[in-house]
Order: C-alpha cells, then structure tokens, then sequence
C-alpha cells in the first residue's frame, strides 16, 4: 500500500504564484509543456451558468405571474444540472450550500464533439 503524503501548494504548481498549473503534457501531444505558455489564458474571463430547468409558457401566463408565484421546470428534485461555459454545456452536477450561498459541484464532465 502507498504511503499517504501531505502535498504542499508549491508542490503542485508555479512555486512563486502558489498557484495548481495543470500539466496538460502527458497523453495531449500538441499540448503546451510550460506553465509560461498557459499563463496567457489564466486572466480571460468565461460565463458560468448553471441551468435548475427550463419552462415553456405564453407571454400571458408570464405577466400573471406574481410575488410567490412557483414555475414547474422540466427537472425533477435531486436530478442533475447542466452546467455551461459560454453558453456551451460542459458538465452536469449537483446544487450545494457553501456557508450562506448557493453553489455547483461538478458531477460529470460532458464531452462533445466539436463541429
């Protein structure tokens, strides 16, 4: 059995930044093999959505809506959310409660085929 080792941050990542540089080297042949080369892309922001469910209703049924009012989504409890980057679904997962907000944990990645 391997013997369990506490990891330091500087162990797994950029030393000096204390930041986790994933090494994207291994299997991924066109790849970057420095984390110099991946800096460029760390500052550039994405959208994060994570989609509960979707409902489909007249403009009517909209504008009857009030202060309580409930909206059935198309998920049931407990089911998986989709979670997207730019509006391009990359994962689904799971709604949990970090201190007093809500937040995702990532159950699977999806793989999509890129057109």
């Amino acid at each position: 059995m391997a013997e369990d080792r506490d990891l330091e941050l500087a162990d797994l990542g950029n030393g000096d930044k204390g930041g986790v540089t994933p090494d994207l080297g291994d299997g991924f042949p066109d790849a970057p093999h420095g984390s110099q080369e991946l800096e460029a892309v760390y500052d550039i922001p994405v959208q994060v959505s994570a989609v509960l469910g979707k409902a489909t209703m007249q403009v009517s049924q909209l504008l009857k809506l009030g202060r309580g009012a409930v909206v059935e989504l198309d998920r049931k409890v407990g089911e998986a959310i989709d979670i997207y980057v730019n509006n391009r679904l990359v994962a689904r997962g799971e709604v949990v409660v970090v201190e007093d907000r809500l937040g995702v944990t990532m159950t699977e990645i999806v793989k999509t085929d890129r057109a």
